[in-house]
């Protein structure tokens, strides 16, 4: 029997083994969720723990990921790394805490006849944050909001790797671990108003439809395969025996209704928020995310898709990608003839978060040093001092710093660009419209808060007609979730819309395949 210490900036847990375990194991047993973007396939690299004590050896792969500085602070892959006797973890939250999330949106005009009387909370779960609002339903008044990662990224970072895991026999983790977040920060919420839980009467949780299916518990397999049939679209207030949510009795608990398999009801609030169903004219409205989930309005009609883009923009599958947290290069501009960046809280650069690789890569293609198909150029450009060679290919070093973009990343990032670009499309080709046709780009969701819009539209992540047309809404589903909360009307409403939408199924279109190869090119 052994004792292993897990610290954190706010607890100490002391756990007794009686034989060795996987450090991502023994994390999880504690419901203690670190970032597993790869879903501890041992591929991101990314699942990083300081650990001394009695440990297995270090790996050839930790070697290469880890600087000879973490190295000697100690750190460890939690999915490599088995703790064999009394040893120590210590958890790196102090950067979890100060992620920049968007929970801010738009929210239009409405009458509103709130679903409750006290108080109400809309939620937000999205695949990478989970956003909060408190609302004093009395006055409809917002009196609080606060915002969380999403503790599921322990299970993978996209929604595949999770139905997988669900799959596997962890659906009971998956839907605690998202339980307590808003357990937790419903209940801060309240605290901080001098608020009882029990005064909670209406909540509304939107999210896209695997966070609602991973929520509630309900078989995810229909999600899994073709023809990716939803068994449930939701719009309905959730019974006790599909959702509790013990901190809260007296909370009748409403989920938005979602229009598909692969596109939920965070569209469905989205799309509520944007007032987009309001006109005939022609509007787009895009989620840039991990799930690029999208819609198409015009005239009478209505139509949506959603495209597996990959969690590159959230920093998921980038060798040095990161979240948007104190050190990561956010900004990346070319200025006195040099290739500058800012990052965020001014700290040193120490990775960089999505809306700086769409800058990067913008940058790299000005300069010369990616070529139209995506391969960094060793000479040929001002910039040769800057080229390294990572994993048996060129890759670029940020000048004053140890940041790299490397061959892969390009790659990555043109896999996800063109996904997204290449829906667009098909919505705009099955409405039987060019892109001069849109009148409104909305760009939904806190990724396309930050990102800068020449920049994404020089990578073609979007057609580039659509440029200077574009709206940010911010979090427009979390918005759309108070609208709810606020209206039994835009609750009805949102069921219309979600009705009204036909689903375009991209794995079957040979316009989208086409786009998408043809996307790849820069």
């Amino acid at each position: 029997m052994f004792q292993v210490k897990i610290t954190s900036a706010d607890k100490t847990i002391l756990v007794s083994l009686s034989e060795p375990a996987l450090l991502s194991n023994l994390l999880s047993d504690q419901k203690i969720h670190i970032a597993m973007p790869c879903a501890g396939r041992g591929k991101c690299l990314k699942c990083k723990v300081r650990a001394i004590g009695l440990l297995s050896d270090i790996t050839e792969a930790e070697l290469g990921a880890l600087s000879e500085e973490e190295r000697e602070m100690g750190v460890r892959l939690a999915c490599m790394t088995y703790v064999v006797g009394n040893a120590e973890i210590r958890l790196f939250d102090e950067n979890e805490k100060s992620s920049k999330i968007v929970s801010g949106g738009h929210m239009p005009y409405f009458e509103t006849h709130p679903l409750g009387e006290k108080f109400g909370i809309a939620i937000d779960i999205g695949t990478t944050t989970v956003a909060a609002y408190l609302y004093n339903l009395s006055n409809r008044s917002q009196i609080g909001s606060s915002c969380a990662n999403n503790p599921q990224k322990a299970f993978g970072a996209d929604v595949i790797s999770r139905i997988e895991k669900s799959m596997a026999g962890n659906s009971e983790q998956l839907a605690q671990a998202i339980i307590d977040c808003i357990e937790q920060l419903s209940g801060d919420l309240c605290k901080s108003q001098n608020i009882s839980p029990a005064d909670i009467d209406s909540m509304v949780i939107t999210g896209n439809t695997t966070m609602l299916y991973l929520l509630t518990k309900t078989d995810v397999a229909c999600l899994s395969h073709a023809p990716f049939e939803a068994t449930t679209l939701f719009g309905i207030y959730a019974c006790k025996d599909l959702l509790c949510l013990n901190s809260f009795p007296n909370a009748r608990i409403y989920l938005p209704r979602c229009i598909s398999a692969y596109v939920g009801a965070d569209i469905t609030t989205a799309m509520l928020s944007s007032e987009m169903t309001d006109s005939d004219t022609c509007s787009v409205l895009v989620d840039i995310g991990t799930n690029g989930e999208m819609a198409l309005q015009f005239s009478d009609k209505l139509w949506c898709c959603s495209t597996a883009a990959g969690p590159a923009f959230e920093g998921a599958g980038i060798h040095m990608g990161m979240n948007a947290v104190k050190g990561a290069i956010d900004r990346v501009f070319v200025q006195d003839g040099a290739i500058r960046y800012t990052t965020i809280d001014q700290a040193r650069a120490c990775g960089i978060c999505g809306s700086g690789i769409i800058d990067a890569v913008a940058v790299l293609i000005s300069q010369g040093i990616v070529d139209e198909t995506g391969q960094i150029q060793e000479d040929g450009h001002p910039y040769e001092n800057c080229i390294q060679e990572i994993e048996n290919a060129p890759a670029f070093c940020f000048e004053g710093s140890e940041v790299v973009i490397t061959q892969k990343d390009i790659r990555e990032v043109q896999l996800a660009k063109s996904a997204i670009c290449a829906g667009l499309k098909t919505l705009l080709h099955q409405a039987e419209l060019d892109p001069a046709a849109v009148k409104t780009f909305y760009i939904a969701g806190g990724f396309g808060s930050f990102i800068n819009i020449e920049s994404a539209a020089m990578i073609g992540l979007f057609p580039r007609e659509l440029k200077n047309k574009a709206v940010i809404l911010g979090n427009a589903a979390g918005m759309g979730a108070c609208m709810i909360l606020l209206s039994s009307e835009m609750m009805e409403k949102s069921v219309r819309i979600a009705k009204k939408a036909e689903n375009i199924e991209l794995s079957t279109s040979p316009y989208f395949m086409d786009s998408y190869i043809d996307g790849m090119m820069f």
